[in-house]
């Protein structure tokens, strides 16, 4: 990560946190009435192939000790309602500007895998790690909408397992690559404005356009 792009990072997650204290304080107290489970969620992801961090979100499933992987069609009776409409609008990673301003991410970035696959695909996260993961990127708008339909339709944890790492995992790592060729500052700035819009309803989002997304 260049010494640019981590000021970037430090200054722009202190201005959010201070922007959306009272959104973030209002997730804070939903999640909370819900009164069955913690409110945060956290999950180690890994920033190198060997260093790994704690990724926090707001909780948006009830708990099970023998979770793992990622989430499909099997886990999806688990998601609570609220936990649905915080992940349409991505507010369930708000938590995620502390893991910026502490530098286990970046803004933009392949997303942080597990170390189950970076452990299962060593050579390809060896090369898709060379950038710093972040909290969205290309593969996260562009083949994320595609991975959730996919995911939806898995009824059991070894299916979603099989298409997960069959499917999705190779083309995630295509998008990455690109990126990581191609990385300029306002393609970062880019990224992060589309991010940014899914908080917005469609009818005021204003249309994509540009070579990448």
């Amino acid at each position: 990560m260049t010494p640019g792009k981590r000021l970037f990072d430090v200054v722009f997650s202190i201005y959010l946190m201070m922007f959306l204290a009272p959104v973030i304080a209002v997730v804070t107290w939903k999640v909370w009435r819900q009164g069955d489970g913690p409110i945060f969620y956290g999950s180690e992801r890994m920033q190198t192939p060997t260093k790994g961090f704690t990724l926090w979100k707001f909780r948006t499933m009830s708990a099970d000790p023998n979770d793992a992987g990622v989430t499909g069609g099997d886990k999806s009776a688990r998601i609570t309602p609220l936990g649905r409409a915080l992940r349409r609008r991505r507010l369930d990673e708000l938590p995620q500007l502390w893991n910026i301003l502490r530098g286990d991410v970046s803004f933009v970035g392949p997303r942080p895998p597990l170390r189950r696959y970076v452990e299962m695909f060593p050579e390809l996260y060896g090369e898709v790690l060379k950038s710093r993961p972040g909290v969205t990127g290309l593969a996260s708008l562009i083949y994320a909408p595609h991975e959730a339909r996919v995911l939806a339709e898995t009824r059991t944890p070894a299916e979603t397992e099989a298409v997960y790492t069959r499917i999705c995992i190779p083309r995630k790592a295509h998008l990455d690559m690109l990126y990581q060729r191609h990385r300029t500052f306002w393609m970062d700035v880019k990224l992060i404005s589309w991010t940014t819009a899914k908080f917005f309803p469609k009818r005021i989002r204003p249309k994509r356009k540009g070579r990448w997304v």
